[in-house]
């Protein structure tokens, strides 16, 4: 292995942190970089997402731990050593707790560092970075915790998974009259509950005639799914349920309305696709980053954004009701989100990569 060709990416183990950092892999692969990946424990099975990677492991902690000084310490000096074998050409971090110790020993130990930030505002392990590293990279114009030298920040865009490049710009077929209204519901790990039980009540108070339109495709916990299966099929409205979407970037394509938490990937993947949605961003977000990164696609009138305390059963169907009601409205707001997309981003993210390792390039 040439130690001038290696790339160190770390990133904590959700799907936010997790499809940037598989599609920057996929970039630098192509340009003929070798990738080393490096997680916690938890996340040791990094290799089924990383198939060219090697997957070393490197001991972190959650903050809110008891144990986290002590094994973010651990870290910093396991990394370090791991780090100064291998000499990579950069070490670009996504965020996350399992990132922290990583992108730390890597400015100890002087090498070319950069990190992304997926949301508008920088999240707690970017912050205690970047002022460290030598490029933030940014998925969203930042709206707080920016680094304290702005030229450092380069707006990328957010790298997306391959299925959902391949959708790029995907039609938006608008609802014709009397036609079918494809509604596509999802709340992510920790925001499916509200969902289950706010969406399914909204869509039983929709005048009949929408009713009769409506096809959902939603996701729910395991043991939300009969509750809310039960709710669909009394009211008679026509509803595919699964605990998790394998093709969630199609689904978002056949949509002509979304309804969803407002995570970082998420607002991605709906500017690159072009869907308006209705987002609700998570109540107690850390730094509440998901507001930021909603009001995005709200300002540009590509969606709506709707504190989860305001979205009432009775306040949703009124709302989606006033939204079906204007179809060409919705296939603007489709337009306007694609408007917000920034094509090639994980290419763009390997330039800077490249650019990082240039000098040490030239120097071996």
């Amino acid at each position: 292995m040439s130690t001038s060709n290696i790339v160190v990416l770390s990133a904590g183990g959700t799907g936010g942190h997790l499809f940037p950092a598989q599609a920057l892999a996929a970039v630098l692969a192509r340009r003929g970089r070798e990738i080393v990946v490096m997680t916690d424990t938890r996340f040791a099975n990094y290799a089924t997402v990383f198939p060219r990677a090697t997957i070393q492991t490197v001991p972190s902690s959650p903050f809110n731990s008891a144990a986290a000084p002590f094994k973010i310490v651990a870290g910093i000096a396991v990394a370090l050593a791991k780090l100064l074998k291998l000499r990579p050409a950069a070490v670009i971090g996504f965020g996350g707790y399992p990132s922290l110790p990583v992108m730390l020993a890597a400015t100890l130990a002087r090498l070319p560092t950069a990190i992304i930030e997926q949301n508008a505002v920088v999240g707690r392990a970017n912050r205690l970075v970047m002022n460290r590293v030598k490029v933030v990279a940014a998925a969203f114009p930042i709206a707080r915790f920016a680094p304290d030298d702005k030229s450092k920040i380069v707006l990328t865009g957010n790298p997306l998974r391959p299925e959902v490049e391949a959708l790029w710009a995907a039609p938006y077929l608008m609802p014709q009259t009397g036609g079918p209204l494809q509604l596509l519901v999802f709340g992510g790990s920790q925001g499916s509950r509200a969902m289950s039980e706010i969406v399914p009540a909204a869509l039983t108070r929709l005048p009949h005639d929408i009713k009769a339109r409506l096809s959902v495709m939603q996701q729910c916990r395991p043991e939300d799914i009969e509750t809310v299966r039960d709710i669909y099929r009394n009211a008679e409205i026509r509803a595919e349920l699964q605990t998790s979407f394998s093709d969630l970037p199609q689904r978002m394509a056949q949509a002509h309305l979304v309804i969803a938490r407002a995570g970082a990937g998420t607002v991605a993947e709906l500017m690159a696709i072009g869907r308006p949605a209705i987002l609700v961003p998570l109540p107690g977000a850390l730094d509440d980053n998901q507001t930021p990164n909603a009001d995005i696609l709200a300002r540009a009138d590509a969606g709506w954004r709707v504190a989860q305390a305001d979205l009432t059963p009775d306040a949703l169907a009124q709302m989606l009701t006033r939204i079906f009601a204007d179809p060409a409205g919705l296939a603007r707001r489709a337009g306007c989100a694609h408007a917000l997309a920034m094509p090639q981003a994980a290419e763009k993210l390997a330039d800077v990569v490249d650019a990082l390792a240039a000098p040490r390039k030239r120097a071996a």
